[in-house]
């Protein structure tokens, strides 16, 4: 299915804030160096041992926020406060201009929301009683709060939507940005992400799943998605931000564009409530709408960001699904083979972030020509068998096309699909 009667929908601004910095040159040349951003945890998070975890944003968020604002709001909303202001900066776009604000929408994915808000406020119950818990205590909690102060902070006044649907939680709201641009029902958008669940609940209910990394050595090499030696995925935070434009206005405007997202397809797996399909049945149909939804055949396709989380089962059940649908184009033997690389050996898993922070590596591995590794790939697992783009960047001039995959939690799959802007 072709959509060459609809807009096209080109990326315009990148507002970036991870455990490998705070801005987005600081994330991206972390990114292609192959530097981890993964630390230890204090001995309040139980046994769990690692997380990516964001530092030093304080004094950006102070130029957004006043104190008083801050105190009503949660770490997830500060964190993707900092990204959209960089986003929007990026782009040329202020408060005021464009005009059309009613023409500009806000998609947010977040998988958990306000735990450290909650946690607080169930506390103070618990030891101070019902007079002493904050008013801002759900206001502060709720998933859409995120988008409520991104709205009013940069005066959007199209469609706000907070979408929840765990890992894909982020991947999700950039696709419905890109619908809502393409067909017409916004001009812009801001799609993003952002989670901060690096509190003791929150991880130590993780590790209890059995679910992150055990791994006791050097917390830069904890994440090691594809390795032979991964033991599960590191749990991190952070926000991720792009601005959607349409193609037409951008142009006219004379605008950096950083690239273009031409498709998105989501399937739920209908299987169990952690643990993804067996034979990855969902995400490989997820890929294959993506892929009819942007008119390109698997051929075309020259890299994938990879869900690759660095559990044992998921990163098998993935390679399987690219090989199933790539087919030869994915043996590292044939030339103009397809490249992978699993960015969350460097950031740990955003959760609700992951699907908008690894859309934006996408976009700016095409714009930049260069395709991020997959870092403490010391010793493959013989079943993944792909090219990995091990533990070095590489130099990708090529590459026209590639895709970002997010798994989640429940069995939601969502794909995008991007293209490099030649202009």
């Amino acid at each position: 299915m072709s959509h060459k009667s609809f807009n096209s929908v080109v990326i315009t601004g990148i507002g970036l804030i991870t455990p490998l910095g705070n801005s987005r040159t600081a994330t991206w040349d972390s990114l292609i160096s192959g530097r981890s951003g993964i630390t230890l945890l204090g001995p309040e998070f139980g046994d769990a041992l690692h997380a990516g975890i964001v530092t030093g944003e304080k004094e950006s968020l102070d130029k957004i926020l006043s104190l008083k604002d801050q105190h009503k709001t949660d770490r997830f909303t500060h964190l993707v406060l900092v990204a959209v202001n960089e986003a929007m900066t990026d782009a040329g776009f202020s408060c005021e201009f464009p005009k059309e604000r009613e023409k500009f929408s806000c998609f947010l994915g977040i998988g958990i929301g306000g735990l450290q808000s909650l946690t607080e406020g169930v506390n103070t119950l618990l030891t101070q009683g019902a007079k002493r818990v904050s008013p801002f205590t759900i206001p502060r909690t709720i998933m859409s709060e995120a988008c409520a102060w991104v709205s009013i902070k940069n005066n959007i006044q199209g469609q706000m939507c907070a979408c929840a649907n765990a890992c894909s939680s982020s991947g999700d709201a950039v696709g419905f940005a890109f619908r809502a641009v393409r067909d017409g029902y916004a001009d812009y958008a801001i799609a993003g992400g952002t989670e901060a669940a690096i509190v003791p609940i929150g991880v130590i209910s993780f590790n209890n799943m059995r679910a992150l990394s055990s791994w006791a050595g050097d917390p830069s090499k904890a994440s090691r998605p594809f390795d032979k030696n991964r033991s599960g995925f590191v749990i991190a935070e952070g926000a991720a931000v792009m601005i959607f434009e349409r193609k037409d206005l951008a142009l006219a405007r004379g605008a950096k564009i950083y690239g273009e997202i031409i498709g998105y397809g989501a399937t739920s797996d209908a299987y169990h409530i952690t643990a993804m399909h067996p034979e990855g049945l969902g995400a490989e149909q997820a890929i294959r709408l993506a892929l009819t939804d942007a008119n390109i055949t698997p051929e075309d396709v020259g890299y994938i960001n990879a869900h690759g989380t660095g559990t044992l089962m998921n990163d098998v059940i993935e390679t399987s699904v690219i090989k199933r649908i790539f087919g030869s184009h994915a043996d590292p033997a044939n030339p103009g083979h397809v490249c992978v690389s699993s960015t969350k050996s460097m950031t740990g898993h955003m959760l609700g972030a992951a699907g908008a922070s690894e859309g934006a590596f996408t976009v700016l591995a095409l714009y930049n020509k260069i395709l991020p590794p997959t870092i403490n790939l010391d010793e493959p697992d013989p079943v993944c068998d792909l090219d990995y783009i091990a533990n070095k960047s590489r130099l990708a001039p090529q590459i026209k096309f590639a895709i970002s995959n997010t798994f989640g939690f429940g069995g939601g799959n969502s794909v995008l699909v991007f293209k490099r802007h030649e202009g």
